[in-house]
């Protein structure tokens, strides 16, 4: 099959309304995909577009013939002087697990993996309520009963959780979030060669922060993080302290975007559903289930890439050698063929857990328990705290522009007494 040609742009395919970088509303063209296009190629960005569950669920578990190596590449090439800004100032990080593939994958993962304990989660569970029962009492206190939970809650709490877990300065966050900000764009966005330079100067400060954070390790004994992967090296693992610093470079952004996201998605939708929210203000052990059908629903990253090592076919489309993939699980959640009435959202849904949104295979993200853990707290305290919460009326909630993540602007909610 190809791309439908409309007349009235001039014979340039029309993609069956799916926008790349366009994440607004992209339901409606997923699902059009799935249904007249499911394995497609999009010349506007060089990918075969994979919409449907089994077969994006194929590629991600074919790790030898999809191979994640382009999966932190920039979508848009880095123009001159960006590349002379980061080759200048340093800039030399690698992916840390994402982009890496096996053997080196398998012996990287296994030293992060030491580290990144359900233990550390659980250690720091009390410092988590607290924080996110703090930021909802400043909320609370607030003259007119308005907020925003992007920007009062879900901003600082997991940023604050993952800089205590490797160990970096919790006071930064504004920065820390600013140099996530810039490798997303610069990863993932679509941006002019002049547009670039700011972000390349935020990504060698960025990269040279971790080398700090691992020769800091080295010369004091501390119980983070990157502190256990540094005893670790020293105990005989094989792990180089660029590759630490690596790991350190994606956790610093993976460990608190999504995270973000995973908080703002859960509380925008399930007040789009009210009645779904009082359920859950009811009955707290529902939550759980409720935040995977979240990630099944309005994931964090809705597309992932991967790239065919070998001549190999997708949903019985053949793929050359060499061609780059772009894996949409933002569709795959939805695909009717898994989930029964996929674009209904359903806190009651079976199998929710099946989602993709963590990804499947070998790179499953390591991080998922301390994200889920985190949504799970922030969920508990706003039920308890502000139980009769609402979205403002008539919100009208933009998203991020970039290829794979769906990041909200703002979650506007009230708690005046309704009148």
């Amino acid at each position: 099959m190809t791309a439908v040609e409309s007349p009235a742009s001039g014979g340039c395919p029309v993609h069956h309304g799916f926008e790349p970088f366009d994440q607004k509303n992209p339901f409606p063209a997923y699902a059009e995909l799935r249904r007249e296009e499911p394995v497609m190629f999009d010349e506007r960005v060089g990918y075969w577009v994979v919409t449907r569950y089994d077969d994006v669920k194929a590629v991600f578990d074919d790790w030898e013939t999809f191979s994640s190596e382009n999966a932190q590449a920039p979508v848009r090439e880095r123009g001159a002087e960006a590349e002379r800004i980061m080759a200048e100032g340093g800039f030399t990080a690698y992916s840390g697990l994402s982009a890496r593939t096996p053997p080196e994958h398998t012996r990287i993962r296994k030293v992060a993996q030491k580290a990144f304990t359900p233990r550390r989660f659980k250690v720091l569970e009390p410092s988590i309520r607290a924080h996110v029962v703090q930021c909802l009492e400043e909320m609370l206190e607030r003259p007119g009963a308005e907020g925003d939970f992007f920007a009062d809650l879900a901003y600082d709490v997991p940023t604050v959780t993952i800089l205590t877990l490797i160990g970096a300065d919790t006071a930064k966050v504004d920065l820390f979030k600013q140099w996530s900000d810039s490798r997303a764009a610069m990863t993932w966005g679509d941006l002019s060669d002049e547009e670039q330079i700011p972000h390349a100067h935020n990504l060698v400060d960025y990269w040279q922060e971790c080398l700090r954070l691992v020769q800091d390790a080295h010369d004091t004994e501390r119980d983070t993080l990157v502190g256990d992967m540094v005893r670790s090296q020293q105990a005989g693992d094989e792990i180089s302290d660029h590759e630490i610093a690596s790991v350190v470079y994606s956790m610093l952004f993976a460990g608190h975007e999504t995270t973000t996201t995973l908080i703002s998605n859960a509380m925008r939708v399930l007040l789009g559903h009210p009645e779904q929210w009082r359920q859950l203000v009811d009955d707290p052990s529902r939550i759980p289930g409720a935040i995977d059908e979240v990630l099944r629903y309005s994931g964090s990253i809705v597309a992932w890439r991967r790239k065919a090592l070998r001549d190999t076919e997708v949903g019985g489309v053949a793929i050359p050698a060499g061609a780059e993939l772009l894996l949409v699980m933002g569709s795959a959640n939805r695909d009717e063929h898994r989930f029964d009435g996929g674009e209904t959202f359903d806190i009651s849904r079976e199998n929710a857990r099946e989602h993709l949104s963590f990804g499947f295979g070998i790179h499953y993200c390591l991080g998922n328990m301390l994200a889920k853990l985190q949504a799970k707290i922030a969920l508990e305290e706003i039920a308890r705290l502000m139980p009769g919460v609402r979205l403002q009326e008539g919100a009208d909630i933009g998203f991020r522009e970039n290829l794979s993540f769906r990041v909200p602007l703002e979650v506007p909610v009230t708690w005046k007494e309704a009148a």
